[in-house]
């Protein structure tokens, strides 16, 4: 591994203080923007810039240890795992930004420079490991346990994520930029379902990959969308006088 367990387990550690800190400060971005955050980007543009630097970083971790790799044929966990790494920030980076209806919305530039130091050193990490074959301790199958569990619940998460994306997408039409309550599929029972399918995603790619920079990461993004589904069912609620009383925020029945 070129990132040891010791600095894996701070960079961790991190995400619990990053976990903690979001319980008590809400990121001011969307909705929770506030002149308080200070010089702001076109959201859409800091959008595009700050995810595609997830792709970039990640070739360039991959590069970083191609010697060590050269004329090894890479396990087929480890292309189905760059596959779907790619796909997902393909989207995230450009489709789903382009869809947003966002005209006049603006993100603050320290959110989106955070957004691209967390990027760079996560795509690095994670596109170093797969470099080197880094998954399920060496003994990945295409057919296994590990592989096909992991999968599944990738795109269980997926599906989630871009189902409740349409919806969200759906309540603005035309010009029309005020918020509403979202309804169908799982915003029946829960704000952020598309926090929820994100969630899911990353724990299924650390299930597939079996290391410590996937597991990292799932755990970097359930630190970072727990607070902040919270913060939004506290909007929601605060928002709307007839917002669902039998929603919760991210988990039915249980968060």
């Amino acid at each position: 591994m070129i990132v040891g367990p010791q600095w894996m387990a701070a960079w961790i550690a991190l995400a619990g203080l990053l976990l903690v800190v979001q319980l008590y400060v809400t990121p001011g971005y969307g909705r929770h923007r506030t002149p308080q955050w200070g010089v702001s980007l076109p959201n859409r543009l800091a959008w595009i810039v700050m995810e595609m630097v997830a792709l970039g970083s990640f070739w360039w971790g991959w590069w970083w240890v191609s010697d060590a790799q050269a004329g090894e044929a890479q396990n087929a966990v480890v292309v189905v795992a760059v596959l779907l790494w790619n796909l997902h920030y393909l989207h995230r980076g450009l489709v789903y930004p382009l869809r947003t209806r966002t005209s006049g919305k603006r993100m603050p530039a320290a959110i989106m420079l955070a957004a691209v130091a967390f990027n760079l050193i996560n795509g690095w990490l994670i596109g170093s490991s797969l470099g080197l074959g880094q998954v399920q301790s060496g003994n990945a199958e295409l057919l296994s346990v590990h592989t096909l569990f992991g999968c599944a619940m990738f795109a269980l998460g997926a599906v989630i994520n871009l189902q409740s994306d349409n919806v969200l997408l759906a309540l603005r039409r035309g010009a029309d930029r005020t918020y509403h309550i979202p309804r169908g599929g799982l915003f029946e029972h829960v704000s952020c379902p598309n926090f929820l399918g994100e969630i899911l995603q990353w724990c299924g790619f650390a299930v597939l990959c079996w290391n410590l920079p996937a597991l990292a990461f799932a755990v970097w993004t359930a630190s970072n969308l727990v607070p902040r589904a919270l913060a939004h069912h506290r909007w929601y609620l605060r928002r709307f006088a007839d917002y669902p009383a039998n929603r919760r925020a991210l988990v039915p029945k249980v968060l």
